[in-house]
This record gives structure tokens, sequence and C-alpha cells, in this order.
């Protein structure tokens, strides 16, 4: 059985959550983003220098527009693609990771 990051129900559209994870028997990070129904996982962290995208863990930042920011160094990665918009490392994208969502449960993958 996969592991549960969350509960569907404790995701507020729209704004990025915190989750914990075992990936490849790691401990890791996870921005968890809800989208009505779907729901997008990706590691926190930034792509241009590695470090956590929360500037408090579990707090992101975001624009009026949506974007998130990271807190480091201002990158902004447009929700739900992942793809950094604008900042240092513009062009490149979060590092994605597969989830589903079942019987009310966000999970990693099989």
């Amino acid at each position: 059985m996969s592991q549960v990051l969350v509960s569907l129900d404790a995701l507020v559209e729209g704004q990025p959550s915190e989750a914990e994870a075992l990936i490849d028997g790691e401990p890791e990070s996870l921005i968890v983003v809800r989208t009505g129904e779907r729901v997008d996982a990706f590691l926190n962290v930034c792509p241009h220098a590695g470090r956590r995208l929360d500037w408090a863990p579990g707090k992101f930042l975001l624009t009026r527009e949506g974007l998130l920011v990271c807190a480091a160094h201002g990158a902004s990665f447009s929700l739900p693609s992942g793809e950094c918009v604008a900042g240092p490392c513009k062009g490149d994208s979060l590092r994605r990771v597969d989830v589903q969502v079942d019987a009310g449960d966000v999970r990693l993958a099989d």
C-alpha cells in the first residue's frame, strides 16, 4: 500500500502545503497543491540552489497571480506545472513527484 501524504479535504484550493514522504528510503519534504480534484506534488527543493522553497516549515510565499516564490532567491514557479517563469532558474522546473487521490487521501503513486 502506498504512503498517505495528506487528506484531500485538508488541502486548500491553490494553496501549497507541505507533506513529508519517504522517497527511495529517504525522508523528503514535498510541496502539495490541489486544483479541484487534481493534486500535484513536487520536491520542496528549488532547482537554482537546492534550498527549500518555504520561508518557514510549511509556509510558502505566493504572488497575487498565484506564483510560488522561493524564499531564498525569489525564483517564481507556475502552479500546477512547476515551471520556473522568473528568477535565477527560469526555464527549469520543480521535480515532480507522482501522487494519486484514493478514497479521499493523497498518496504516493505506486
